[in-house]
């Protein structure tokens, strides 16, 4: 069974890049607090690189 991440938003994406936001968008965050739940896959682990200054992430098994 493959592992999941829960990404939770916990700064705004106000100074951001446009390309930062939109990876944002993609991994469905749009408010700070907010969590997702993905499959942890090389993809979503490259998006969270890009803003991980702006979220935390939690694997669950």
């Amino acid at each position: 069974m493959a592992k999941k991440l829960v990404v939770t938003m916990v700064r705004s994406r106000a100074s951001c890049r446009p390309e930062q936001r939109q990876t944002l968008r993609a991994l469905g965050l749009n408010k700070i607090g907010q969590k997702v739940e993905h499959r942890d896959v090389p993809e979503i682990r490259g998006m969270i690189r890009v803003v991980d200054f702006l979220v935390t992430v939690e694997e669950i098994k």
